[in-house]
């Protein structure tokens, strides 16, 4: 159980970070007040949630687990290329829209590889799918 426990957390460490990198990114090319909030209130819980995350690893005595170089390099990319392309607030709702809906599918993936976790952990996966199902709602009005 614990080594399920400590992998799913890993897990949901990294998306966090990922989360919280995109949302940093995005929020800054918005001109919309109200999408301007959204996103930066999901970004403020993002990190608030990561920082459980490495609270309940840090009790573990374990590590969390940074984003992939690749991965990191290649959403900062598309969302530029895809600002650059058509820009505006309905194509960063179309970005974190997306964001969100990877988001979802990843953890939800690591949920069912990592079944043996303990409740307390997979409670935590599925505050960080709420977040992300919360946030992709949200941005319906801007789509």
């Amino acid at each position: 159980m614990e080594e399920h426990s400590v992998n799913l957390l890993r897990e949901c460490d990294s998306g966090c970070k990922m989360a919280a990198e995109s949302l940093g990114q995005i929020r800054d090319m918005v001109s919309d007040q109200e999408l301007w909030k959204d996103i930066t209130e999901s970004y403020e819980k993002h990190q608030e949630l990561d920082a459980k995350i490495k609270k309940t690893l840090s009790a573990l005595e374990e590590e969390g687990k940074e984003p992939g170089k690749m991965a990191s390099a290649w959403s900062w990319m598309s969302t530029e290329m895809r600002m650059m392309a058509k820009g505006g607030d309905k194509e960063a709702a179309s970005i974190v829209t997306d964001g969100c809906n990877m988001g979802i599918k990843t953890i939800c993936g690591y949920k069912n590889q990592y079944s043996g976790a303990s409740k307390a952990v997979m409670e935590i996966a599925n505050e960080l799918t709420g977040m992300e199902e919360n946030l992709r709602d949200c941005m319906k009005k801007f789509l």
